[in-house]
């Protein structure tokens, strides 16, 4: 270490997932790393989040793996069929399965310990080691792009174990329309935990009474007992309209590719159908054909929370309800705005499924911040869906 070095500190007592201050400390003494001609961009960090990026290579795999007992490279050695230089740009076609390295790794100390870099050291100080968790962004989930985040020597997708020390890897399978992707793009996102710790049903109830998480459709947060608690938040899925409003959409089949990025780019009626409110409120799902759909309810996360829609119980119905599934704090604004609709990626597997407006939908479960980040949801930052109603991705254009 040279003479201008100095100790910067961290100090993590408490449960939960680290806000972005932290994050960016994180990166700052290279436990969250990338390579020096492609450094970690401050426009990359969501108030409990970091995008990661797409690496230079992708490679086409003949199937879906995770690695268990063996590190992600020597596994592809025997499953890649082929390797795309994606620097400039290439095409990943549709329900074809896709692993990329990304350009960031994580190197997670197991304990609180000093971590030593060229200009300082980081006297990081936990309670509980440090681990990780990953998700597809929301633009991802709406445009049908499957992804998973594997690592090495892992049994489980998308869940960084403490301690882990290595590359990052994203499976990625486009399922309605091919896509160009380019080295840098942003396609999933990760969280890191001090330790787990998720808000009881009490815990949500009382937060619900004195910092409002959920509203009805006309922004006004709903009475107690109207809140369907039990082991998570649930809500429900919106279908009603006046006669001719669009309630949801369909994606098409075999249409043109889309190269990613272009933001606002692609027409709507080229891609989607468009689903109309019917008189009665319901619709039966195609398999296989997926769908976006929008939450009756209104949802606000509180700036001391994050928040995540879990998978849906296969016990109440053969269908998928989401691929992108994690809110920042700060989502929904303030108590004033009344929050936002949380939009829904469905996906009905096997049998046609009966959906009726109003049927419970999904359940969202709340995470505490270590400290409340430096900036929130909406503030200060591009956030494309703040104050959503049913919305596609930010490809598409408004009109």
């Amino acid at each position: 270490m040279n003479k201008t070095a100095y100790i910067d500190r961290l100090s993590i007592r408490t449960r939960g997932i680290l806000p972005v201050q932290h994050l960016k400390k994180l990166r700052d003494h290279a436990i969250l790393r990338s390579p020096e001609a492609y450094p970690i961009l401050d426009d990359q960090f969501q108030p409990n989040s970091v995008d990661l990026r797409l690496g230079t290579t992708a490679y086409r795999v003949r199937c879906s793996f995770l690695p268990e007992n063996e590190t992600v490279e020597s596994k592809l050695k025997r499953l890649s069929q082929h390797t795309i230089d994606i620097r400039k740009g290439a095409v990943l076609e549709q329900n074809c399965t896709y692993l990329i390295p990304l350009l960031e790794e994580l190197h997670l100390p197991m304990t609180g310990r000093m971590i030593p870099s060229q200009t300082s050291s980081l006297a990081l100080m936990t309670e509980e080691p440090l681990s990780a968790k990953a998700n597809p962004k929301s633009s991802t989930g709406r445009l049908d792009i499957f992804t998973r985040l594997i690592t090495d020597y892992s049994h489980r997708f998308e869940e960084i174990a403490a301690g882990y020390q290595g590359k990052l890897y994203l499976e990625v399978v486009p399922k309605s329309f091919p896509i160009r992707i380019k080295t840098g793009q942003r396609l999933n996102q990760l969280r890191i935990r001090h330790g787990y710790s998720l808000l009881s049903d009490q815990d949500i109830l009382h937060t619900h009474l004195k910092d409002p998480i959920l509203f009805d459709e006309k922004g006004q947060p709903l009475p107690l007992e109207q809140l369907n608690v039990k082991d998570g938040l649930f809500m429900r899925v919106s279908l009603h309209g006046e006669s001719g409003e669009i309630v949801g959409y369909k994606a098409k089949k075999h249409r043109d590719l889309i190269d990613l990025e272009r933001n606002g780019y692609y027409s709507v009626p080229e891609f989607w159908d468009p689903i109309y409110a019917r008189k009665d409120d319901y619709l039966i799902l195609e398999p296989e054909a997926f769908y976006i759909f929008a939450s009756r309810e209104r949802c606000r996360i509180p700036q001391h929370l994050a928040a995540e829609m879990v998978p849906y119980d296969t016990g109440s119905g053969e269908l998928r309800t989401h691929y992108a599934g994690f809110f920042d704090s700060g989502f929904g604004g303030e108590i004033s705005d009344g929050g936002a609709r949380a939009v829904l990626e469905v996906r009905s597997h096997d049998v046609p499924f009966l959906v009726e407006d109003g049927q419970t939908f999904f359940r969202m479960v709340f995470e505490p911040n270590t400290s409340t980040p430096d900036f929130l949801y909406g503030e200060d930052i591009k956030s494309n869906y703040q104050g959503q109603s049913l919305k596609l991705g930010k490809h598409f254009r408004d009109s």
